[in-house]
């Protein structure tokens, strides 16, 4: 699962992305509801600013609450996800970092989580696009599966919960994931190894106060 991640900054997007980076402003933090850059597989194949919360064109805008995360398992038949699934509206969203929370001191404290060498990280998601009044909304979600067994994402969350992680695509598969079909889609959805991403405590208090120095 994953609430809150750092939407790729233009010089690591560049790096790592052949699809040039978004006109719009995005925050440096992204949450439910918030805009941040995703990769479509539109006909034009461009990147775009889009919700962070599927939003189907009957929703409502608080439906991003419960939509920002897909179970990859069940995403074909949920009313929510049913309709990009079975279209194949796949997109990746570039994240230079995400963060999970961490119960193992007995409390919730926030890790950021990114690769190793310092890429952007290509999340596997799926979108939408609606008519609004001022044009085109785009929204999406990102895929998840079952972490139980994932070194690093099992130390995340609520002890007893099931372990879930967001799915990581790998840099050289990024043109083949947008152009998967829909049957063929479970067969990419695998863990990202744990040797190649890098974890640390990072509580908001402490960030801030850093920020103060």
């Amino acid at each position: 699962m994953c609430a809150n991640y750092t939407p790729s900054a233009q010089a690591a997007w560049e790096a790592a992305f052949r699809w040039t980076f978004p006109v719009g402003q995005f925050k440096s933090e992204s949450f439910p509801g918030y805009t941040a850059p995703i990769i479509t597989n539109e006909v034009r194949e461009d990147a775009v600013l889009a919700t962070f919360g599927l939003l189907p064109g009957w929703a409502k805008p608080d439906l991003v609450r419960s939509t920002y995360n897909a179970r990859s398992e069940t995403a074909y038949e949920k009313p929510s996800f049913r309709h990009a699934w079975r279209r194949g509206q796949f997109c990746i969203i570039p994240a230079d970092v995400i963060y999970e929370p961490n119960y193992e001191t007995g409390a919730a404290v926030r890790w950021a989580i990114r690769a190793a060498d310092g890429r952007a990280l290509g999340i596997a998601g799926i979108w939408e696009s609606r008519a609004v009044s001022n044009g085109i909304q785009y929204s999406f979600s990102m895929l998840t599966i079952n972490a139980d067994d994932h070194p690093l994402m099992k130390r995340m969350h609520k002890p007893g919960e099931e372990k879930r992680m967001v799915v990581i695509l790998e840099p050289g598969s990024y043109e083949e994931w947008l152009h998967v079909k829909p049957e063929h889609a479970p067969t990419w959805l695998t863990q990202f190894p744990a040797e190649r991403l890098v974890a640390e405590p990072a509580p908001r208090g402490a960030a801030r106060q850093a920020a103060l120095i």
